[in-house]
């Protein structure tokens, strides 16, 4: 099972991620683990994260991976786990930031072909920001970033089971 859970900043998107991982395994008694891609870059940041893992109790083992999210996956693919992706803005980023982009989202890509091709035992969340809704940004980065994400979103949709689109704390169902 594959989904992909989209929202703007502080949609409830992670909570409702959470909450869905929580019932998968209540239903197979299987492992969670939270991937976070952030980086503890400033003090703003460092409590974030320090609020994100107070709101997960021992059932959760956190794996930290800002760029190589592909391979990490990899070496999960054939566990019945659970792994919450949080979140691929900040791994988009991250990749921008350190020019690896094509290669690290060509990666992603051919791992959830061969997780498809293969009937994966892993299960899969993916929460991302939906940064498609406003502006069209003035900065050239930014443009970058916000096609970056919405082809990744479109392509991740086409393969997954499940698309949610979270606004003020409501999941939306598209797929």
């Amino acid at each position: 099972m594959r989904q992909l859970i989209l929202g703007g900043a502080r949609s409830g998107k992670s909570r409702i991620a959470q909450e869905r991982a929580e019932a998968w395994r209540e239903q197979t008694g299987g492992e969670l683990y939270y991937l976070a891609t952030a980086g503890a870059g400033d003090d703003e940041m460092r409590a974030r994260i320090s609020t994100h893992r107070a709101e997960r109790d021992s059932r959760w083992q956190t794996l930290e991976e800002p760029v190589a999210l592909a391979e990490t996956l990899k070496q999960y693919r054939d566990q019945p786990v659970c792994i919450l992706v949080d979140c691929l803005t900040l791994w988009i980023s991250n990749c921008l930031h350190q020019n690896v982009w094509q290669q690290e989202r060509d990666a992603l890509l051919a791992e959830i072909e061969t997780q498809v091709a293969t009937d994966s035992a892993l299960t899969l969340i993916l929460v991302s920001n939906e940064v498609g809704s406003g502006v069209v940004p003035l900065g050239q980065l930014s443009r970058e970033f916000v096609d970056a994400s919405g082809w990744l979103h479109q392509a991740l949709a086409a393969r997954f089971n499940s698309v949610t689109l979270v606004v003020a704390g409501l999941p939306l169902s598209l797929k």
